[in-house]
């Protein structure tokens, strides 16, 4: 499929959110190999959650944290933005701060993706349960089409050794 293919598809710019975790970046390989000769624009976020404390010193001091935290993502999204799988794509960054999914969904309405492509980290049972799945939550309400990639840390660390 050549670019003025992939443009009347409606693929020009693709949501990847990232959380830092190998896992999650297990997409990136395979999707960006077919973004490039596709020309797709490439908006990588990352989600940093709210404080939950609320008492008066606890909330200043999570402030801070979700400050530093939110600067460690901005360095994080810039790393992986310059490394050489995004060679020849234009990628933009954003970091957001609230809950996963509902901070997903709302960048790819702001930033007017046509596809979000996302690695599910494969919970089951009670780990899913108590963790929820962001992947699930963000298929079942995308108002555009949603890649997910299966993988789990033990796999990553089996390609990786």
């Amino acid at each position: 499929m050549d670019p003025k293919e992939a443009t009347a598809l409606g693929f020009r710019r693709a949501l990847i959110p990232l959380d830092g975790s190998i896992v999650a970046e297990a997409i990136l390989p395979s999707f960006l190999r077919l973004a490039q000769p596709l020309g797709i624009e490439v908006v990588l976020v990352r989600i940093v959650p709210a404080a939950q404390s609320t008492a008066l010193e606890d909330v200043r001091h999570a402030g801070e944290n979700i400050e530093r935290v939110r600067e460690e993502a901005v360095e994080y999204l810039r790393a992986v933005a310059a490394t050489p799988l995004f060679e020849g794509l234009h990628a933009v960054t954003s970091v957001r701060t609230g809950e996963a999914a509902v901070e997903i969904l709302a960048a790819a309405k702001e930033f007017h993706v046509d596809l979000i492509a996302m690695t599910t980290h494969g919970r089951t049972g009670l780990r899913r349960l108590l963790f929820g799945s962001v992947a699930e939550a963000v298929l079942r309400a995308a108002h555009v089409p949603v890649v997910i990639v299966r993988a789990t840390e033990a796999e990553m660390a089996r390609r990786v050794a």
